[in-house]
């Protein structure tokens, strides 16, 4: 509606009413453009949060190339220059469309006249690096255990809520005193296993027995009954499976670890699973500790209003909007909410997340330790970007898990 300061002249006084029937018409004309502008924005703004819902809840089943390799020689590689190439670390590419990969380490030169980083060459893994397209690779490795890092890796099914879940079970050297220790590495999500597997080392080497699971619309597993995801409110059933695995073969403790909504299906796990009392520990990497606070975030980045971005949590939430969000299971975001029921946290938490993750903020990561110091240490770190504190700092993230995992 127009203010009385912006329009006084084109209506009639409050106490006066419109005699004339052009007046007439232009105030039935009037009122009928204003109540088709209004269901126009209702609708419009109905679209834009089921889109949104659905593009947090859809799994992406491809994933493009998102780095060009300009020049490769025997020690160096030079790509464009984006957010993620000019962070300092050990990074990882997938080249070939997916069928090779490479390892690549410090920042040698970034020429920003020719928008371009060039960056040490660790290895060729598999495949020819040859000028072209690639996709950036977070996890540094890009293969099995037994081929990353050297462990003897058994690959292992176990029965989930939906079928046989793929898993790799990595034990640490043979001598080790205590057998009935298994960690339990969750990856985040659309990630990859492999993205656990720079946790094995301090893990191992303090005799935890690592177990990577699958889960539930991973690439090459069953997937939900939406094939959507539901932010750990359903996942984490299939890592309570993976544990009930772990224990038919001899786990007696788990020490949970969680990247990203990893850390989130960990929580859940936590408050939901008959298994929670065998967790001693977890360690959350870069955790969503409140989905709210994620989608709000990305829901400014789009710059979105705010009420389509409160809109999409509505219709996650209640019945009439599953179907326009393509979901069977109603997505709570209240019970994602940690800093809200921090008092019902039990378990010791090592907490490690960057100032300069782009993609979770840390915000909720610092209030949880604020309000839960008696149960979180929280590590923060600067430069990296989502769940890539351990590529900028291996030396610190390794220290700090085995002190954790140790204790």
């Amino acid at each position: 509606m127009t203010g009385p300061a912006d329009g006084a002249t084109a209506a009639a006084p409050a106490n006066r009413p419109i005699t004339s029937r052009r007046a007439r018409r232009a105030a039935t004309a009037g009122a009928a453009v204003g109540v088709t502008s209004a269901v126009a924005s209702g609708a419009g703004s109905l679209v834009a949060a089921a889109y949104f819902a659905r593009r947090v809840l859809t799994p992406d089943r491809q994933r493009p190339d998102d780095v060009v390799v300009r020049a490769a020689a025997a020690h160096t590689v030079t790509l464009t220059a984006t957010p993620e190439t000019i962070v300092p670390g050990r990074y990882g590419l997938w080249i070939d469309n997916g069928f090779g990969h490479v390892r690549v380490g410090d920042i040698m030169r970034v020429d920003a006249t020719r928008g371009t980083v060039e960056r040490e060459l660790l290895a060729v893994d598999r495949g020819y690096l040859a000028p072209g397209p690639a996709r950036w690779n977070a996890y540094f490795h890009g293969s099995p255990p037994d081929v990353s890092i050297g462990a003897r890796t058994e690959h292992v099914t176990y029965a989930g809520e939906l079928g046989a879940m793929p898993a790799w079970v990595v034990r640490p050297q043979a001598g080790t005193d205590d057998v009935g220790r298994w960690a339990v590495l969750v990856h985040g999500r659309g990630a990859r296993r492999e993205e656990t597997i720079r946790a094995m080392p301090p893990l191992l080497a303090h005799g935890w027995t690592c177990l990577v699971p699958s889960y539930r619309n991973d690439e090459g597993v069953p997937a939900g009954p939406d094939s959507r995801y539901n932010l750990g409110l359903s996942e984490w059933r299939d890592i309570e499976a993976a544990l009930r695995h772990a224990v038919a073969h001899g786990a007696r403790e788990v020490l949970l670890v969680g990247w990203s909504m990893g850390g989130a299906i960990a929580l859940q796990l936590l408050d939901r699973s008959s298994l929670a009392g065998l967790v001693s520990r977890v360690v959350l990497d870069g955790p969503v500790i409140d989905w709210g606070d994620v989608l709000a975030h990305h829901a400014r980045g789009h710059r979105l209003p705010r009420h389509v971005g409160s809109l999409a949590r509505v219709m996650m939430r209640q019945r009439w909007g599953h179907r326009l969000v393509g979901v069977r299971e109603g997505v709570d975001l209240a019970k994602t909410d940690w800093v809200s029921r921090a008092d019902e946290l039990h378990h010791r938490i090592l907490l490690i997340h960057s100032v300069d993750d782009e993609f979770v903020p840390v915000g909720p990561s610092r209030e949880l330790a604020r309000v839960r110091p008696d149960l979180v240490t929280f590590e923060e770190w600067t430069v990296a970007r989502h769940c890539t504190e351990w590529n900028t700092d291996p030396e610190r993230w390794e220290r700090l898990v085995a002190d954790f995992a140790a204790g």
